[in-house]
């Protein structure tokens, strides 16, 4: 949620920064009324009360009326705020001044590549076809179980996936991250608070009947929730969780021709990191989050390309992002394994995360946060980049340490 005194203060600056989102500005204007509303009304409510303090006892018949005028404006007053907050939840957290302007994600800005596409001696197979002649990917007892968009790891395959987290957890150990395994549940205030909407086109929750609870899309739910409503002291910034969950996403309407296997599924495991910083270093800790970023994709030995997304492709919570797309020559071209966002003080002011400061008193926090490994389409980087033509897999040399010794996957 953004700052009302600041929108107050510039109405222009949110007329434009919300229309560069994509968001209909109208909205600015709307929060702006029903907050005169409300203004109007508190005032009108301290004159009461002031009346009443003046009034002696003798004006018994008075003070009655002016004790259901209060109850009145009382009840008025409160269905306002909530209409306020409601439309105030509306407005986006405008982009940072240097994000490109753009209407949707064919104008995000490729910023740099690494590696090379590798090419093939022969015609590579996708992570699908793999996975199954290697017995690892099984999305027909998954279906059976649990429905479409669901699946087993076999044999290497689990493996595979404790690979890939304990190497991804290692390295962020060492760039100061605390390992943590968190909830895969969250009360709604916080999913909400976050932005993960359970209800409508954009839903990705799953809700828990009659239970005030839902299943995490990403741990930086529950990695925000953990010092909601808390006032945490100035040195103690940076926070750097790396949280291991399961993620479990709706995902409707994602049928598109990248959608079968490993791509979009209902649920997946992922490593995140989620740093609470200072203002003043979230945009250095942001382009930080990005560099451990490349370096886990790096050891993988996964040719990427780094984009910086526009402001039409950002969404309403990040103030700026970007993102990592591996190549894959399943599909002969890069998608999206990694995402990194700073959310700056949007995410904190509705989860009320504040900083004891020293010099500039008590501020809400920046909220960053970046995938380090969504393993599920980790997976289909490496089986599909590093595939034999007879239809083993080798394993990148930073997971081997973590594969009890397997160094290729092969068929039975």
């Amino acid at each position: 949620m953004i700052d009302i005194k600041l929108l107050r203060q510039k109405p222009e600056f949110f007329r434009k920064a919300t229309k560069d989102k994509g968001y209909s500005d109208a909205v600015v204007d709307e929060v702006l009324f029903v907050d005169a509303q409300l203004r109007q009304l508190i005032s009108r409510e301290d004159n009461i009360r002031s009346e009443r303090n003046l009034a002696n006892e003798s004006e018994k018949e008075r003070g009655v009326q002016i004790k259901n005028e209060l109850k009145q404006i009382s009840e008025e007053r409160q269905r306002i705020e909530e209409t306020l907050n409601e439309k105030l939840a509306l407005i986006p957290n405008p982009a940072l001044d240097m994000v490109p302007v753009g209407r949707g994600e064919d104008q995000n800005v490729v910023l740099r590549k690494w590696g090379t596409p590798r090419d093939f001696s022969f015609e590579p197979k996708n992570h699908l076809e793999l996975g199954e002649d290697l017995g690892i990917i099984n999305f027909n007892d998954g279906g059976k179980v649990a429905g479409s968009q669901f699946y087993f790891l076999d044999n290497e395959g689990a493996f595979l996936e404790l690979a890939l987290v304990q190497f991804s957890l290692n390295t962020l150990k060492r760039f100061g991250f605390v390992p943590t395994l968190t909830p895969d549940l969250a009360r709604s205030e916080y999913y909400l608070g976050t932005g993960y909407m359970p209800k409508g086109d954009e839903a990705q929750t799953y809700t828990l009947e009659n239970d005030d609870l839902g299943l995490i899309a990403t741990a930086e739910v529950t990695l925000a929730a953990r010092h909601a409503k808390e006032v945490i002291n100035e040195q103690r910034l940076p926070i750097k969780y790396a949280g291991v969950s399961h993620c479990f996403r709706k995902e409707a309407g994602a049928h598109g021709k990248y959608s079968k296997g490993l791509y979009r599924v209902h649920q997946f495991t992922k490593v995140e990191m989620f740093v609470y910083a200072n203002p003043d270093e979230s945009k250095k800790i942001h382009e930080e989050l990005l560099s451990f970023e490349e370096q886990i994709w790096q050891q993988l030995e996964i040719p990427y390309q780094v984009l910086e997304i526009c402001t039409g492709d950002l969404g309403a919570i990040a103030a700026r992002k970007f993102d990592i797309e591996a190549w894959m020559p399943g599909r002969n071209t890069y998608g999206e394994v990694t995402s990194t966002s700073n959310c700056t003080d949007f995410q904190s002011r509705n989860l009320d995360i504040r900083v004891k400061g020293k010099d500039k008193g008590t501020y809400y926090a920046h909220l960053l946060n970046g995938t380090a490994v969504a393993v599920s389409r980790a997976i289909i980087a490496i089986l599909e980049n590093h595939q034999n033509q007879d239809g083993s897999v080798n394993i990148p040399q930073a997971l081997i340490p973590y594969m009890g010794g397997i160094e290729k996957i092969e068929k039975k």
